[in-house]
């Protein structure tokens, strides 16, 4: 297993889940330093992931995956700096992905968009989410809209290219709820993953929270992965994302 900052055998409480993930995931279906504001080159990997395979998938080839997997969706005709968007129209495995906006409101919010290659990761967290009971995640957003300036035939990265989601809380089957704010009990500074990683204090809901996101890397979901461990601006939501063209991990 190689992820940035942790390269050995996931945590205890990790393995057999993630691999169990991992296969069904598979079943179903050199260091970029231009990645500013990192602070840390990412880790390659001769294993490659579904992220990566995704990322290299082109508008047509993505959404004939989309259509094979029966993921509901309608198309966009046109996002400004997005290869292939499109807006998730019901739940993925059974899990719903949305902002808080009124549900009246989400079929014309660009913050629900999302590129096409992202909706094939999330179906795969989807997978991993409804491990955990998991049945509706609050995202802030996926598209960002890059601004006016931006090239009409430029496609873009992270948010500006629908590439990214930032997840704030996971509710359960139960009604109870995993909100990454107040549950996730990290340190700016800290690895999120790997031997001696762990929330302080241990509660149920934040061990929890380590379990979902370090199983999403385990099983190369994203290319990257950012909690509150990372910085003061990811306090309150795990960012997610899908990097076009790289064969690396970046979890912190």
């Amino acid at each position: 297993m190689r992820i940035f900052g942790w390269i050995g055998p996931a945590p205890a409480t990790m393995p057999k889940r993630a691999a169990a993930v991992a296969l069904a995931i598979l079943a179903a279906s050199a260091p970029d330093r231009a990645r500013a504001g990192f602070g840390a080159p990412p880790v390659s990997s001769a294993e490659e992931g579904p992220a990566q395979r995704y990322g290299r998938l082109d508008r047509d080839a993505c959404e004939a995956e989309l259509e094979n997997r029966g993921i509901p969706f309608v198309p966009v005709g046109e996002a400004r700096g997005v290869l292939a968007p499109v807006r998730l129209t019901g739940p993925l495995r059974g899990v719903s992905f949305h902002t808080g906006a009124p549900a009246s409101q989400r079929s014309s919010s660009p913050w629900e968009i999302v590129d096409c290659r992202l909706a094939l990761a999330l179906d795969d967290f989807a997978s991993l989410l409804s491990t955990h009971d998991v049945v509706d995640v609050l995202h802030f957003s996926m598209y960002r809209p890059p601004s006016a300036r931006w090239p009409a035939d430029k496609v873009a990265s992270r948010h500006p290219g629908g590439l990214a989601i930032d997840a704030a809380s996971f509710t359960k089957r139960d009604g109870s709820k995993l909100d990454v704010e107040h549950d996730f009990h990290g340190r700016i500074g800290a690895t999120p993953c790997g031997p001696g990683a762990g929330p302080v204090p241990a509660t149920v809901e934040a061990v929890e929270l380590r379990q979902i996101v370090c199983e999403a890397a385990e099983a190369k979901l994203f290319n990257v992965a950012l909690t509150p461990d990372y910085n003061w601006a990811h306090r309150n939501h795990f960012h997610l994302e899908v990097a076009a063209g790289v064969r690396w991990s970046f979890v912190k």
